[in-house]
């Protein structure tokens, strides 16, 4: 499992990135929404790979049979692979090229809170919230921590998927027909 899982784990990894750094140079073009919705299309594009994967370990090294439960290992195993490739990349950007790239989303949030017609009291604790994240944004090992827990969900919930769309038995009649009566 193990190189299967690499391979699969990195060439998604490399997807991911490559995808990422490709929709970071759009995302002040298409907006804040549309950057997200292209951000998780590129995530569900990279993670397509965990069924690839997990069919390949199946065909290729099981004999065509899987249980949910070991096909479930293969994927996530991909998953992470794939998401600490995304996190490195991100930490690599961020802090050497864009550092202050997530200004802009978090004055978005702010502006937002401030023009929601709330209470000045609950908007200011909101905004204090906010700005409070930012400046944990700036550590990073938290940094990495938000970073990680963005693709992960999407890549657990194409592992549950692929687990249950690919997991297969041995036939029942394959057990009988290879056994040897003796009398």
């Amino acid at each position: 499992m193990k190189k299967t899982v690499l391979t699969f784990g990195l060439i998604a990894g490399v997807m991911i990135s490559v995808l990422m750094d490709g929709s970071l140079l759009l995302a002040n073009k298409i907006g804040s929404g549309h950057s997200m919705v292209l951000g998780y299309t590129m995530m569900v594009a990279s993670f397509l790979l965990i069924y690839f994967g997990i069919r390949s370990y199946r065909d290729n090294t099981l004999d065509g049979q899987i249980s949910f439960s070991r096909a479930f290992a293969c994927g996530i195993l991909i998953a992470l692979i794939t998401t600490v490739c995304y996190v490195a990349t991100w930490e690599i950007l961020y802090f050497n090229f864009i550092p202050h790239f997530m200004d802009s989303y978090f004055a978005a949030q702010i502006h937002k809170v401030q023009t929601s017609g709330l209470d000045p009291a609950t908007t200011a604790a909101q905004v204090a919230a906010i700005r409070h994240s930012q400046q944990l944004y700036q550590n990073p090992l938290v940094n990495m921590a938000y970073t990680f827990i963005e693709p992960l969900p999407v890549g657990l919930v194409m592992t549950l998927i692929s687990a249950a769309v690919l997991r297969r038995k041995k036939p029942v009649g394959a057990a009988a027909a290879g056994a040897v009566v003796t009398t």
